[in-house]
């Protein structure tokens, strides 16, 4: 567990910042100390990085707040944007690297202005915001959010780890089985009808997601079981292929 103090040193980010993040709800401390003290841990840090990330690509802490507490956030797509957007960023300093050494060198006459051109990063970056903000489904989602509070849903989100909760009692069955399949079924109508409509293509992703690795898996296995995430992601294979028949 780090301090504000120490979280503030290691990221740039200023402590005013950081207390800010808290109070908007975007980056909650971890816990709060008897002092009053805010203390924040690995998985804080983490969604640290991915606001900075987001901030990089110009998004506002509003639409970060949303994407970040989405229940379809890809961090694997989050982190190929960041290692793209750096190699262009590297590219862009590299061509600037080189012509100062080489007005240092020999001087020049004619001085190009392709070094300081960003087009090509502001571009990707554009690109990259426009795939997180423009999908149908998360259009519908921050709809259906927006007229909730923030009470109601924290009781969503409590009932939809029930459901992986479920799964985590007949995990140790075959999971194509009639009762997961049915678990399957139940959460997606839970998303459709509490976040957006969760498609058979929607659904499959999400279950890549889940036994992928990361906050998801763990947090499904913490109220399921260990292997409740790969369960429940097997499950939802079998469900979707039954609905092909």
């Amino acid at each position: 567990m780090m301090t504000v103090h120490e979280v503030s040193k290691i990221s740039g980010v200023s402590i005013r910042a950081l207390h800010h993040y808290d109070n908007i709800g975007l980056l909650p401390a971890t816990k709060v100390t008897s002092a009053g003290y805010r203390m924040y841990d690995e998985t804080a840090l983490e969604r640290l990085q991915h606001i900075l990330l987001f901030k990089e690509l110009e998004f506002s802490l509003k639409e970060i707040k949303d994407i970040l507490d989405s229940p379809d956030f890809d961090r694997s797509k989050a982190l190929e944007q960041q290692i793209h957007l750096l190699e262009l960023r590297k590219e862009h300093l590299q061509n600037l690297i080189d012509l100062a050494w080489g007005i240092k060198s020999i001087g020049v006459k004619y001085m190009s202005f392709e070094a300081f051109d960003t087009r090509k990063i502001d571009a990707y970056a554009k690109q990259a915001k426009e795939s997180w903000g423009k999908t149908d489904a998360y259009k519908e989602y921050e709809q259906k959010s927006a007229r909730r509070s923030k009470e109601q849903q924290q009781t969503i989100n409590i009932k939809m780890m029930e459901i992986f909760s479920e799964f985590g009692k007949i995990k140790d069955q075959r999971s194509d089985c009639e009762m997961a399949v049915l678990l399957a079924k139940k959460l997606q109508d839970f998303i459709t009808e509490h976040f957006y409509t969760c498609t058979d293509e929607i659904l499959l992703n999400l279950g890549e997601m889940y036994a992928g690795g990361g906050d998801f898996t763990t947090n499904i296995d913490k109220v399921g079981g260990e292997g409740t995430a790969v369960f429940a992601n097997e499950a939802i294979k079998a469900w979707c292929e039954k609905r092909k028949k």
